[in-house]
């Protein structure tokens, strides 16, 4: 064979085995292109096929609507529906009944939702601890009572028939009045709304009005 085509068939191996080695990384990366393009679809275990927010393995009603179901999707009662239960606490300083404005604008939101169930009522549980019933009038947990009620009745045209207070007095403590921060937690109004009206004395979530004193 003569150097002349021998040197051209070395010519084109070399051209091809360099072609091959330039186009081999260009296909991977327009594969991994591709692949990191694909959108991804996440398909839930199990589906919510009326879509009431329940899924379909604990969804004992289908067919229901959203927002008007209870745990298992099915339809609640419409006396159940407009049942509401909201709690409020407010904590004073010691010797006084001022309320504070974090406690009011909590207050604020109490006062939005009797607004929004028109027969809901509030009862009002007033404290005091131990170290102020020696130094301060006996009127005081009364004044704090008073001050959420009359806040709710000034600013925001609440019926005073909806509202009932309760002097509590120390009788109620809901922390050891052995240390300063119990002795805090202790000087509080409680307040409990609910609606349709249920008697203090039969409500067993609250116990405290039933050794508390109406005013």
């Amino acid at each position: 064979m003569s150097n002349k085509l021998w040197a051209t068939i070395t010519t084109i191996a070399v051209l091809t085995s360099t072609l091959a080695a330039c186009q081999t990384p260009l296909k991977s990366t327009a594969l991994n292109q591709s692949i990191e393009e694909l959108p991804i679809t996440l398909v839930p275990d199990i589906p919510d096929s009326d879509g009431d927010g329940v899924l379909d393995d604990r969804d004992e009603c289908p067919e229901t609507p959203l927002n008007v179901v209870d745990k298992l999707g099915c339809s609640m009662p419409m006396d159940l529906m407009s049942l509401i239960t909201m709690e409020y606490r407010a904590f004073f300083a010691k010797g006084s009944s001022e309320l504070a404005l974090e406690y009011q604008f909590e207050l604020d939101r109490v006062a939005m939702q009797m607004k929004k169930y028109d027969i809901a009522t509030m009862k009002i549980d007033a404290h005091i601890s131990e170290d102020e019933l020696d130094q301060v009038s006996n009127s005081l947990s009364r004044d704090r009572g008073l001050m959420v009620k009359n806040y709710l009745i000034l600013k925001h045209d609440i019926e005073p028939s909806r509202l009932s207070t309760f002097d509590c007095s120390i009788r109620a403590p809901i922390a050891p009045s052995d240390t300063e921060e119990g002795k805090s937690f202790n000087r509080r109004v409680y307040g409990l709304v609910k609606e349709p009206k249920v008697n203090a004395y039969n409500d067993l979530v609250d116990l405290a009005s039933k050794i508390c004193v109406e005013f």
